[in-house]
């Protein structure tokens, strides 16, 4: 049996303007590579590319040793968040190719569209608290492998963005 794709059940219209929708993509296999500074760093690097380019930015992202959640945010009405994801995804999957051969991304991601009503601080305290409900730290704040991108963290979880 191979392996299923996860279809996404919404149209591409839910992920332009100001929409919020969280992700989590997977590496394939047992993979474990983001415990590495430098190629967190290389991720990093790349998502603040892509999403600076697109109207977008990120309130939260989390690597796990074998996945990465994040949170991306459309800051204009042309911004296109399905588009900057599939950008992102793109371009890491090539410096894995690149740079870490054998290493890839699972063919899809898991998305979720934060609705309005929904609290993004308690979505954004969800994906900080993944290291901590894994054990690998005590404290959200103490995990290095998290951030923000175009705003500040502290305003995210003080529900000023």
């Amino acid at each position: 049996m191979g392996i299923q794709e996860k279809k996404h059940r919404l149209p591409k219209e839910y992920y332009k303007g100001h929409v919020s929708v969280a992700f989590t993509l997977c590496l394939k296999g047992n993979n474990r590579i983001f415990f590495n500074n430098n190629i967190v760093t290389v991720f990093t690097d790349i998502l603040n590319s892509v999403v600076s380019k697109a109207n977008c930015i990120v309130p939260v992202y989390c690597f796990m040793p074998d996945h990465q959640h994040l949170i991306i945010t459309g800051t204009s009405g042309d911004a296109d968040v399905w588009k900057t994801m599939v950008s992102y995804k793109q371009k890491t999957g090539f410096w894995l190719s690149e740079n870490e051969p054998g290493v890839r991304w699972q063919k899809d991601f898991y998305d979720h569209v934060i609705r309005t009503h929904e609290d993004i601080a308690v979505q954004v305290r969800y994906i900080l608290d993944n290291p901590v409900r894994k054990g690998l730290v005590s404290s959200w704040e103490d995990y290095p492998f998290k951030g923000s991108v175009g705003c500040k963290l502290d305003d995210v979880l003080n529900g000023i963005m």
